[in-house]
């Protein structure tokens, strides 16, 4: 009762310190930014992203077109670090809503189309470029029907073709409908989790918080041509009577040399039932959660499967000879050392050193450190801490996570090397190799790529003054990181063999198959269990679409590495068994091969489903990011595999007592 009492009291002094906290503090939202509410007539100005294509995948500047430019100049918005490496470039629009105002406005008259700019924009449409246009966070939204389907889309189209036809025709008036929800500051205290996180808004801001909030924002997309003399005497944001989307294509407006292009567009406000943390739903509707199920489903029948077999292993095979053996007198056991087959015939040669063992412990330190990062980031983004409303924030969090994992990397990769050799002697260069090997491969991949990127004049390409903000993260955080994780590893008690190593190396019979083909064949079920989330996260990529079922993809992380421990160790008893002591490297590719079979999926993925993906630098940059993705997936799953075949080696001959 006394300890039932001093838990209850524990909870009510964590309960009154929260309120205490969220009385004091004027309000927080954890992470990124906070709702808000507008009041009728109040200005609110648009954003655009950067132009983008599933054709090309080379993002382009908004005003690379002849757009209309903001009266005050083109502004760029302050972007994080994520934001640059995924080539998004936000500015300023001319574009301008006024709350609950419902009207059409005029917003500029082009000057005559040069030539380039014509050549521009036929290419630009054929490519099937988007203009991604923001309100208040929220992308605009674009439904379309399509084999009597309702399609939904972020963006606008920069033009279209119409069938049948070789002319090009821009889209210039845009309608939008803009969802507001009236919100009123009340005595009731709001702790809600939001878009964002979560958010609390104290009694100081409820005052200030009443007004409209945007919770949607939709857009229909027009070519019309308008009367260049009646467009000309008006000026920005004059009002204009209501527009109709014409349906005849004579009165759309063409793309050619020395032709006026005047931009329009109308705004409609209306009234939604939906609340800010509810705002987002439209975007992250869950398509095909049954196909998710499925896949995991088949990820468990993989495990139990495996699950099975390695209980075998340990039950009617280890445990019943380690049973027998330790039954036998001392004669008995000397007579059994004589007649012995199989795994134990290598127990003098099971802890030999591996060939490159540097090398070996470099990659389990980066798998390590790669396996940390998708762990910590998976979790963070199925508990709603990097939602998609805050742009660029998961590969910022990926970005320093790795970073600050650099500790373990160090550590896990100098105190395998020490393992395996006995002392940490060398452990310096272990820990130097560990902090320059995979970001030295991603520094290589990406800056080859990012010399095709600047040679198309895309806004994918990463700005050299990234390259050297990267650079100093890398060596400022990470490699001190890897070197102190590195000096911890050395002063940590090192793993006791269980058993002595003989002098000679014992012959390794002769087999009718290479070895290798079953450890690259073990790769198939790591990838039976992951293949059809990788292609739900390669559409979500490639074709511009929101993935946000991060609580599935925890689910089959967790899978994945149950089935390539279960697979590692499966193989490396099968390897034992036939007198094969080289088990090191075959342990950590017989889990790590499964990177093969995502990079060939990636192959099969451009081929078959990103058919409208033209052009060398664009089949370029997604094998080169494929690449990357490959050898993390590698690192990660081998780094597993090995990891739990030498815990399970350790324990199996643990148990024997052969002199």
């Amino acid at each position: 009762m006394g300890f039932l009492e001093r838990g209850m009291l524990r909870i009510s002094w964590v309960s009154l310190c929260a309120i205490f906290w969220m009385r004091v503090c004027s309000g927080f939202y954890l992470p990124g930014t906070y709702m808000h509410t507008y009041s009728t007539g109040e200005k609110i100005m648009a954003k655009v992203n950067s132009l983008t294509s599933i054709e090309t995948e080379l993002p382009f500047s908004y005003y690379s077109l002849p757009y209309c430019v903001p009266p005050e100049g083109i502004k760029k918005s302050a972007e994080n670090l994520g934001e640059l490496l995924m080539g998004d470039q936000i500015d300023n629009s001319a574009y301008r809503f006024r709350l609950n105002v419902n009207e059409t406005v005029f917003l500029c008259l082009s000057a005559p189309l040069s030539e380039h700019e014509v050549k521009l924009l036929k290419q630009r449409t054929q490519d099937l470029y988007q203009v991604n246009i923001m309100l208040d966070n929220l992308p605009a939204l674009r439904y379309a029907k399509q084999n009597g389907l309702n399609i939904q889309w972020t963006g606008f189209p920069v033009g279209y073709t119409p069938p049948n036809s070789n002319d090009v025709y821009i889209i210039n008036h845009l309608k939008f409908r803009v969802l507001i929800h009236e919100y009123e500051g009340s005595g009731i205290e709001i702790i809600d989790t939001g878009e964002e996180g979560m958010g609390v808004i104290s009694e100081a801001d409820k005052k200030t918080a009443s007004g409209f909030e945007i919770v949607g924002f939709e857009v229909i997309p027009c070519s019309i041509k308008h009367k260049v003399d009646e467009m000309s005497k008006l000026h920005i944001y004059d009002n204009m009577d209501p527009i109709s989307c014409p349906l005849e294509i004579g009165k759309s407006q063409i793309v050619k040399e020395a032709e006026r292009v005047a931009f329009t567009y109308e705004v409609e406000f209306v009234k939604s039932d939906i609340r800010w943390p509810s705002r987002w739903d439209a975007y992250l509707k869950m398509e095909g959660s049954r196909v998710h199920w499925f896949s995991i489903l088949n990820s468990l029948m993989v495990i139990v499967f495996l699950a099975g077999i390695v209980f075998v292993i340990f039950l009617r095979t280890v445990r019943r000879d380690l049973t027998r053996y330790e039954e036998l007198d001392k004669e008995a056991q000397a007579q059994m050392n004589e007649e012995l087959s199989g795994w134990k015939l290598v127990v003098g040669d099971v802890f030999r050193e591996p060939d490159c063992p540097k090398l070996l412990s470099v990659m389990v330190g980066d798998g390590v450190q790669i396996t940390g990062m998708a762990v910590v980031t998976i979790v963070f983004a199925a508990l709603g801490f990097m939602s998609p409303a805050s742009r660029g924030m998961l590969l910022t969090g990926m970005v320093f996570l790795y970073l600050f994992l650099g500790t373990a990397a160090g550590y896990a990769g100098v105190r395998l090397w020490s393992t395996i050799k006995g002392t940490s002697e060398g452990w310096k260069s272990v820990a130097w190799s560990v902090a320059c090997f995979f970001p030295g491969i991603v520094f290589v991949i990406l800056t080859f790529l990012n010399f095709l990127l600047w040679g198309s004049n895309s806004t994918g390409a990463i700005p050299i003054s990234l390259y050297f903000i990267l650079l100093a993260l890398w060596f400022c955080i990470s490699v001190p990181l890897t070197l102190f994780g590195g000096f911890l590893g050395t002063r940590a008690e090192q793993i006791q063999f269980p058993v002595r190593t003989n002098q000679i190396p014992r012959e390794i019979p002769a087999r009718k198959y290479p070895s290798w083909l079953l450890v690259l064949g073990a790769g198939t079920l790591p990838f039976g269990t992951l293949f059809i989330e990788l292609f739900f996260i390669l559409s979500s990529i490639w074709l511009g679409r929101f993935y946000y079922v991060f609580g599935f993809l925890l689910v089959v992380l967790l899978l994945l590495v149950i089935v390539c421990g279960e697979v590692s160790v499966v193989l490396t008893y099968m390897h034992l068994c036939v007198e094969d002591w080289r088990w090191w490297w075959k342990a950590f590719f017989a889990s790590g091969s499964v990177a093969l079979y995502v990079f060939l999926y990636s192959i099969n993925y451009l081929i078959f489903d990103l058919q409208r993906l033209s052009g060398t630098v664009s089949a370029i940059l997604y094998l080169g990011y494929s690449l990357i993705v490959s050898i993390a997936i590698m690192l990660s799953t081998g780094t597993v595999g090995l990891l739990m075949s030498f815990y399970f080696v350790h324990y199996l001959f643990s148990s024997v007592k052969i002199d």
